[in-house]
């Protein structure tokens, strides 16, 4: 035990535990430790910054790690996320992706605004996915801070990669300006982020230019407190009024970080003023203390539940050798576990049951729900085309259409997203109910998020083919709608002695020709609006069609996952109980053997009782502080 590994006391004990299933004859358990190890080798919690357009989230950033390490501009915005973690030397990469793959480029932190900023990447148009910054930050062990780039509103490009990366993030600050209170798509974008992330809280930056910062911060509790009792899917909830409000001067406190010639005292008034140490030890004692204490709570219940597994067996044998005769009833009574653990895995068990009518309603609600949201989007385009030419908008109608259908479908994800993990909760209550008396306290498996599991990705709205209107053909038109306005007129008019061309028949000839001008470009315009109308619908169906099929796709790698996770859980507990029954039986006539192979036992159950031990107390150390919060905190 002296040689630890590099993930700690928890990296330790899953090591010890998989060296024990080795030992003792269990490969299934030892698979699942192994999944468990690869779980908690990434300590890291991941917090998401978001906000609109230049409300200070990358100034932010610099003023959490106490240095101007990302690119700043007064004028320019980010265009590339960027992701801030602990490195021995700075350095920066820039990954995208690529056909089989990402290609990464490796660049010199002087040179990062000129990659994800719009001085030298204006809209992104290198294409990059994100940045990585590693930086000797003492702040930044044990987080990774992602600055977005401005959101926009919900509906624009921006903010639908944001929404796409919220069910992923540990914590999600939302960081707006403290000079107007929250706007609609920033109260949009904090309940989307409260439905799927864990803590989320709302930054107001620039109170140092702002004296009325105090009254829009209550008024930004108001707001919160209202939303809450309204979840974005419709149902109550109080998740917004969970949320914080943090007013930070991101100014005041690079200032005293990086003004050398201030006296230690003033420095740290004005860090305590800028309200930036509220945000760190909200990051470092709550985000990343948290993450760190379910992955310690994780560890230490997947060891419990193996030493527990190992033990079953011990006592079994251990109380058969200590009085032979109760062998046989021992080994009667695991019997019967064992056909109640067996049960289990039966395809009539409740939480089967539960699992399969609950990915059927999903498939049927979340459906729904995508049709439902583009089916709105059709018919807002459908109105709005209505009062337009599409030949002469259709540049600024399609990204717009694109961003409303994105919002739409990434709406849909994140709802699908919570649906899922409460379908999880429920399918575990009942496993765990069906198996009271027998099975050990029981995890549940993350839900997949869908990842690689696209579609063929559907392509870009394309403007339809507008039938041309021009000089030659505008002129074409009326001399045949004026044709017959002088011939009936000039008819008429050679009964009163007239000549065939005269005023009256070529006055008609013109009014006729005008009108019917008129009429065939409001025909033209009413099919130029017609055809862009069935474009529109088709491009949503292809888009419902490829995002329907992904969330299918989705629900049924839940299923498989959860599934597959609970029979396994059953299986490992039924064999656990066969080798117990087999252990009771198995017992030595002899005496000598019989009172060696007991202190072997007592032995063997003395060690897992050990290890289960540290497990447990390793658990409960989960929740307290340390002091290298503080340290952090101060940093």
């Amino acid at each position: 035990m002296t040689d630890h590994p590099p993930g700690g006391e928890p990296s330790e004990l899953v090591e010890l535990a998989r060296r024990a299933a080795t030992a003792y004859d269990r490969p299934d358990l030892e698979k699942r430790l192994g999944v468990v190890s690869r779980a908690v080798a990434d300590d890291r919690a991941r917090v998401l910054v978001v906000g609109e357009f230049k409300a200070g989230k990358t100034e932010l950033v610099n003023a959490v790690i106490g240095g101007r390490a990302l690119p700043t501009d007064a004028h320019r915005a980010t265009t590339v996320p960027t992701m801030c973690a602990h490195g021995e030397q700075p350095a920066v990469v820039l990954v995208r992706g690529v056909e089989g793959g990402v290609e990464q480029q490796q660049i010199s932190p002087t040179d990062l605004a000129e990659h994800v900023t719009e001085r030298g990447n204006p809209d992104n148009r290198a294409g990059w996915s994100h940045a990585e910054a590693t930086l000797p930050r003492p702040v930044l062990e044990g987080l990774r801070l992602v600055d977005t780039p401005g959101a926009g509103g919900l509906a624009s490009p921006s903010a639908v990669s944001t929404m796409a990366e919220l069910p992923g993030a540990d914590a999600v600050l939302v960081v707006a300006d403290g000079g107007r209170e929250l706007t609609a798509p920033e109260l949009a974008l904090t309940r989307t982020a409260a439905a799927v992330s864990p803590t989320v809280a709302v930054v107001l930056t620039r109170i140092d230019l702002h004296p009325h910062w105090r009254r829009i911060a209550d008024i930004d509790r108001g707001h919160l407190d209202r939303a809450g009792g309204e979840r974005s899917d419709g149902t109550g909830g109080s998740s917004l009024r969970a949320v914080r409000i943090f007013p930070t001067s991101s100014a005041l406190a690079l200032h005293a970080a990086e003004d050398d010639d201030l006296p230690p005292d003033t420095a740290r008034e004005l860090a305590a003023e800028s309200g930036i140490e509220e945000v760190r030890r909200l990051l470092v004692r709550e985000v990343a203390e948290g993450r760190q204490a379910r992955r310690i709570r994780m560890v230490a219940d997947e060891v419990i539940v193996a030493c527990e597994q190992f033990a079953t067996a011990f006592r079994a044998e251990r109380d058969a050798l200590a009085d032979p005769q109760r062998a046989q009833r021992i080994a009667a009574e695991v019997e019967r576990s064992r056909a109640q653990a067996a049960s289990l895995r039966d395809r009539a068990a409740r939480w089967q049951q539960t699992l399969n009518d609950g990915v059927g309603d999903l498939v049927s609600d979340i459906e729904y729900d995508l049709r439902d949201r583009l089916r709105a989007v059709v018919a807002d385009a459908e109105v709005a085309l209505d009062d337009t030419d599409p030949a002469k908008t259709w540049e600024q109608f399609a990204p717009w259409l694109h961003q409303q259908v994105s919002a739409g479908v990434s709406t849909n994800v994140v709802w699908a997203e919570e649906r899922t993990r409460w379908l999880a909760e429920r399918v575990a209550t009942h496993f765990a109910e069906d198996g009271a008396g027998v099975l050990p306290p029981v995890t549940v498996a993350a839900s997949p998020d869908g990842t690689g599991l696209a579609a063929d990705p559907v392509s870009m709205l394309a403007a339809p083919d507008h039938e041309k209107f021009g000089v030659s053909q505008s002129l074409m038109i009326g001399m045949r709608g004026s044709y017959g306005g002088v011939l009936m007129i000039g008819m008429l008019t050679t009964i009163a002695g007239m000549a065939l061309l005269n005023p009256f028949s070529i006055g008609a000839g013109l009014l006729l020709g005008s009108k019917t001008l008129v009429d065939e470009r409001k025909r033209a315009l009413r099919r130029r609006q017609a055809e862009a109308k069935q474009a529109v619908r088709r491009h949503v169906d292809d888009v419902t069609f490829q995002a329907g099929k992904n969330s299918r796709d989705m629900l049924r790698e839940v299923q498989r996952t959860l599934r597959d996770h609970f029979t396994t859980t059953a299986e490992e507990l039924e064999r656990s109980l066969a080798a117990t029954a087999d252990a009771a039986r198995a017992v030595e006539a002899d005496d000598a053997k019989r009172t060696a192979r007991l202190a072997d036992v007592e032995a063997e159950l003395e060690r897992v009782e050990h290890l289960a031990d540290r497990a447990r107390r390793l658990r409960g150390r989960a929740g307290s502080g340390s002091s290298r919060s503080s340290r952090l905190v101060g940093a």
